[in-house]
């Protein structure tokens, strides 16, 4: 009798409890590695690509890559700043509130005050030695906002007024500021990145096809305007651009592209060497800019472009595991947000540059000249980075780093 009642005590008892950690306050120090080394290759990208186009306008060589570094290391200094403040700040006193007010009152000033810097829409406010693009700021400004509201409102997210619509309306007033520039490419940039957020906040996924469908058509309506204000060719270039890339006829529109997928394929797997590219010499129209990734392509070949590719996959996979760690719904929405925005803008350029899509004008991430663009990408990573060293993640104790003072599981009973 005893042992059989020994025996039916050993099945009753209960498993050994796995000991574990917490982990705390420590930043992602493989988040930060990716991003010092796109913007390291980004600005030795965009130096090559730019010193011809700089020498052509009567400039040193190394004028364009000089102001990136310039703004690089302004960056790069917010970015540490922000890494060490925490995230929380946005949402004491209204700050996000005021971010997003404060991009909305930019982008209505610029189209009174702008500058188009001959591009022929009005983006941009001279501030003397360098220029501000509102625009990045109101990408900023969105994330922030829609992250905070979502936190205090998460139990009305699951309501179709007081919970998908407001967000909907609190974007229809960025983007519909953002058409009269115009800038399509950045206002659908920024729709793609509010749903996501209001998706993941929680809002039912068929409030937003309804709320969506009804923007789609006002949308539809906008561009119908344009279309007679400025004529159909304003619109349809882009598209005949993509399509017929390699037409007879040297016309503006296919000559960008044209030359972008000859830059590309003049690399091969090992490219022509950094340097040597052969379209940067007033060729390819916006090297620096928009299509730097081509002379990448170019100069690197399939293996350079790959490298850059893999890097913003790891900088992406990287930024939604802070992310999914976060320790509060306001951190992870945050870092939601400004992962996917690097996500998109170098997923829709790569697009662009290598003919998947129509011409857009959305810059590459860490690479394309912009001061104003590089500054918050940089700011918006050293959040990224606070988010991480604010998070709490629990793993098991190894053998080695258990204490001895912790009690024993109790034996089993004796028998009686």
């Amino acid at each position: 009798m005893g042992r059989a009642k020994k025996q039916r005590v050993r099945k009753e008892r209960a498993p050994r409890p796995e000991r574990t950690k917490v982990r705390v306050g420590f930043t992602d120090m493989t988040f930060a590695l990716v991003v010092l080394l796109l913007l390291a290759m980004g600005i030795v990208m965009m130096f090559s690509a730019s010193y011809a186009i700089a020498i052509n306008e009567d400039k040193e060589g190394w004028y364009y890559a000089l102001r990136q570094v310039v703004f690089g290391v302004a960056g790069l200094i917010m970015m540490l700043i922000m890494s060490f403040v925490d995230y929380h700040i946005w949402m004491k006193k209204g700050l996000a509130v005021l971010t997003y007010m404060g991009a909305v009152v930019l982008l209505f000033l610029v189209l009174f005050i702008g500058t188009d810097l001959d591009t022929g829409c009005k983006r941009w406010i001279d501030l003397g030695v360098t220029t501000f693009q509102p625009s990045e700021l109101a990408k900023f400004a969105i994330v922030i906002l829609f992250a905070y509201l979502i936190d205090r409102n998460y139990d009305k997210m699951h309501r179709f007024g007081s919970g998908t619509l407001v967000y909907f309306l609190l974007l229809g007033v960025i983007v519909g500021l953002l058409m009269f520039e115009p800038h399509l490419s950045c206002s659908l940039l920024i729709v793609m990145i509010g749903v996501a957020q209001i998706f993941v906040g929680g809002a039912k996924w068929w409030h937003i096809l309804v709320v969506g469908a009804i923007g789609a058509f006002l949308l539809f309506l906008f561009i119908m305007y344009l279309v007679n204000t400025k004529g159909v060719g304003y619109f349809t270039t882009r598209i005949e651009t993509w399509l017929h890339p390699f037409d007879s006829e040297d016309t503006d529109g296919t000559w960008q592209t044209r030359q972008s997928l000859i830059a590309i394929g003049s690399g091969g797997i090992f490219g022509l060497g950094l340097g040597e590219s052969r379209q940067k010499y007033l060729y390819l129209p916006e090297s620096e800019n928009d299509f730097v990734f081509a002379i990448v392509c170019e100069e690197l070949g399939f293996l350079g472009a790959l490298t850059v590719v893999l890097l913003f996959l790891l900088l992406v996979a990287q930024g939604f595991h802070i992310a999914a760690n976060s320790k509060d719904r306001f951190g992870m929405l945050v870092a939601v947000g400004f992962t996917l925005q690097i996500a998109l803008q170098a997923f829709i350029n790569i697009a662009v540059v290598s003919g998947l899509v129509p011409n857009t004008g959305i810059s590459l991430p860490f690479f394309s000249y912009g001061g104003t663009a590089l500054i918050m990408q940089l700011v918006e990573m050293g959040i990224v980075l606070n988010i991480s060293r604010s998070r709490q993640i629990i793993e098991p104790v190894r053998k080695s780093e258990r204490s001895e003072e912790v009690p024993p599981i109790p034996d089993y009973p004796k028998d009686a």
